[in-house]
């Protein structure tokens, strides 16, 4: 990384002093948790319910093929390691199928071995987290996947005035009077 990356990265990503908006996915935009621990998929699950999506859960590769095809998540996150079915058979079965093979699809995994990033970019998933993972890690990578036009972008909110905001009325113009 050079200087002026090192320099804005210190700054969070603001450039001449504006911070960048978070990109986000539209509200209501439906997402799929699948992960065999409980504890990741109610903190994921919450994440992202805080930012306004719906979400759904599955425990295993089984439920979690049945909950894709059945309800077409917009976007799914994925466990490698699961009971039954891991998440790789999981990716390729859904990569192969017509009806699921356009939804993105986020691998997760707390394994250390880079072997599995590729792998995962081998067999078609659009993103890798590895755990433990924060909101910034969950929100880097669906930014991504909106900036890539993987997933539609939420609306930028529009900037109102504060006088407007707050109700104020704003002063009268000298020489525009009615």
């Amino acid at each position: 990384m050079n200087g002026m990356g090192i320099f804005r990265r210190l700054l969070g990503g603001a450039a001449a002093g504006r911070p960048e908006p978070r990109r986000q996915a539209p509200l209501g935009t439906r997402m799929l948790v699948v992960d065999d621990s409980p504890t990741i998929c109610a903190v994921l699950g919450r994440m992202l319910e805080q930012d306004g999506y719906a979400v759904q859960r599955a425990g295993d590769g089984e439920r979690a093929l049945e909950l894709a095809k059945a309800e077409l998540p917009e976007l799914i996150f994925l466990d490698i390691v699961l009971p039954g079915i891991n998440g790789f058979a999981v990716l390729r079965a859904l990569r192969h199928d017509p009806l699921t093979a356009h939804i993105p699809i986020v691998m997760i995994s707390g394994n250390p071995q880079a072997t599995e990033q590729f792998y995962v970019q081998r067999f078609g998933a659009d993103d890798f987290i590895r755990k433990p993972f924060g909101r910034a890690d969950v929100h880097a990578s669906i930014a991504t996947l909106v900036r890539a036009g993987r997933l539609a972008a939420r609306p930028a909110e529009p900037v109102v005035p504060t006088a407007v905001a707050t109700g104020a009325m704003p002063d009268v113009v000298p020489g525009m009077a009615a």
